[in-house]
């Protein structure tokens, strides 16, 4: 009996390829469903995207599962159903999830869910996480709760000089009118 081999066109070769080189150097994903979207409202998207250091790309699920399960990435098998696009993120996760959502809001963008950090975040999840505030909301934030004490301080040892002045500028100000 003959053994039966499967032959896979080169094209199809090709294209899981170039997801997989896409796909390589990144730890972020979020699937998305861009059904319904004009060929303008997704190049604002990825305009938006790529300032955040963000590739979005649709792709074929059966070729992405295919890429993402040669590179060793589990757990987006079950968003690549229906039309998909698949933003790659390359920098901090919360602001471009962030603006997936923001931008949900104003067109049929959905939310299917991703992995940030090797996680696996539903809709809800993403939904939740994008509420968060971003890294440097939270440094600047400390920065102002660690400076607080610092400038009540400084308030505390000038009081006592700006009194005299004050006082010393009233009596000036007293004598002058006499």
């Amino acid at each position: 009996m003959a053994e039966h081999v499967t032959k896979v066109q080169p094209a199809k070769v090709e294209a899981v390829s170039e997801i997989k080189t896409k796909i390589e150097n990144v730890k972020d994903f979020v699937v998305t469903d861009y059904r319904g979207l004009t060929v303008e409202q997704i190049t604002n998207l990825r305009r938006k995207l790529r300032e955040l250091n963000t590739e979005y790309k649709v792709v074929k699920n059966r070729y992405a599962k295919i890429a993402f399960n040669n590179e060793g990435v589990a757990g987006l098998d079950n968003f690549l159903v229906g039309p998909s696009a698949i933003a790659m993120l390359r920098g901090e996760a919360s602001p471009v999830v962030k603006a997936l959502f923001d931008f949900s809001k104003e067109a049929p963008v959905q939310v299917k869910g991703g992995i940030i950090d090797g996680n696996v975040f539903d809709m809800q999840q993403l939904e939740a996480f994008s509420k968060l505030p971003t890294k440097l909301e939270l440094i600047s934030s400390l920065m102002g709760t660690m400076k607080a004490p610092i400038q009540n301080l400084v308030f505390v040892i000038n009081a006592p000089l700006q009194k005299l002045v004050r006082t010393i500028q009233a009596v000036a100000d007293q004598k002058e009118g006499k």
